[in-house]
């Protein structure tokens, strides 16, 4: 009687089915994170007598574009940086003077261990994440390497394989992984890291690439692409950055992300064909679900009136007649699902810009997909700020 019982059990057991798979999965922008020998190297070079916490970038009014006078001073300022740091390019991985929003009086006045201030907010933030939210895939942005990371993830960083993607300046993307998962594969995307200037041949200055990690769980295909993307052009709508911009405007942030579109639409459409179940996640600096509610029609999406699902032409520069990011990206083929925000509190910084989106087929496996932010962790009089974007959190059911 007991071995029939037994063996009903069994049979029992195996005709349930199997529970499926679930994994915590963040997109986290570090801000400028670095380790603090290149923290070093940054108060090195912004110290400089010729530098002077000189800021690099031209500064405009919104809706302007930058005076001659400003050119010619944030010209000079780029010229006495490179000089310091050793060249054009090894200032391309310097950290900028407004990277950590410090000024000569604030490096006098703060304490030795700023930097370690801000290193050790991400440690906790990034314990929080794997402790109390499970996180097992971290799409990581604003990030200078594969060491960086492993110091963020302080006493979990044993517990986690890591990849980055190469880059010429500092910042870059990156991933880490509970080794748990398997060793995976990741594939750097370099066609999204276009020239910022591209009608100057010699220009080095380039933006983020993209990242690829491919993951075998619970005996499932799944293809994560994290993407930081030109920033600038974040809003459709008017806000207090912006008065609203599609992206055929002629503001030069989004003349630049215009150009990532093509290259970012055929690396989803490829992976769409060969891993079904993805996730495309990070700083898009885009507010993608404004995008979404403004219910465009199809003859709408393009300045040509061609249709989104077909081929994009563009012209000498790369440049699209695409107005809208997510309608051409989410364009029926493959189709995306945004993971909607469900709370943020106590979150501080930017809002709107980090996404997580699944596949069609990835989407149908989720019974109500939804997605939180969560504080990052500092202390009090912390100089230089942990991060300013919020982790962007959700678990995926496979």
């Amino acid at each position: 009687m007991l071995k029939r019982f037994v063996a009903g059990a069994l049979a029992s057991c195996i005709l349930l089915p199997a529970t499926a798979a679930e994994i915590g999965v963040a997109a986290f922008n570090l801000a400028w994170a670095g380790t603090e020998a290149d923290f070093s190297k940054h108060i090195e070079v912004c110290t400089a007598p010729t530098v002077k916490w000189c800021d690099s970038r031209p500064k405009k009014i919104k809706g302007e574009e930058p005076t001659k006078d400003e050119l010619a001073r944030a010209a000079k300022c780029q010229a006495a940086f490179a000089e310091v740091a050793g060249g054009a390019e090894q200032a391309q991985q310097v950290a900028p003077c407004n990277a950590y929003k410090l000024t000569a009086k604030k490096w006098a006045a703060g304490p030795d261990t700023m930097y370690q201030q801000k290193l050790q907010g991400l440690r906790g933030t990034f314990d929080a994440l794997v402790t109390e939210h499970q996180i097992a895939v971290f799409a990581i942005q604003e990030v200078k390497s594969e060491e960086t990371i492993r110091a963020a993830l302080g006493a979990h960083a044993a517990s986690f394989e890591v990849c980055v993607a190469p880059h010429n300046a500092f910042q870059t993307v990156g991933f880490a992984w509970r080794r748990s998962l398997g060793k995976g594969a990741c594939t750097a995307q370099p066609s999204l890291s276009v020239t910022e200037d591209p009608t100057t041949p010699t220009s080095i200055r380039k933006v983020r690439p993209g990242l690829e990690l491919v993951l075998s769980i619970d005996g499932k295909l799944v293809t994560f692409l994290n993407v930081h993307l030109k920033s600038g052009c974040a809003s459709l709508n008017k806000d207090s950055y912006s008065d609203g911009n599609l992206l055929t405007s002629d503001e030069a942030a989004c003349k630049v992300l215009n150009r990532q579109v093509v290259p970012l639409e055929n690396w989803i459409e490829d992976v769409a064909k060969r891993s079904p179940l993805f996730v495309v996640l990070g700083d898009f600096n885009r507010k993608l679900d404004e995008e979404e509610k403004a219910n465009v029609s199809k003859n709408q999406v393009r300045a040509d009136g061609t249709f989104a699902d077909k081929p994009n032409k563009t012209d000498a520069n790369g440049s699209v007649t695409s107005k809208y990011l997510w309608q051409e990206i989410s364009d029926g083929d493959p189709s995306l699902l945004q993971v909607p925000l469900s709370k943020s509190e106590g979150c501080k910084g930017f809002e709107g810009l980090d996404h997580i989106l699944l596949s069609k087929d990835l989407g149908a496996l989720q019974k109500a997909p939804t997605s939180s932010k969560v504080p990052v962790k500092t202390m009090p009089n912390q100089v230089i700020e942990t991060s300013d974007h919020c982790p962007r959190v959700t678990k995926i059911s496979l």
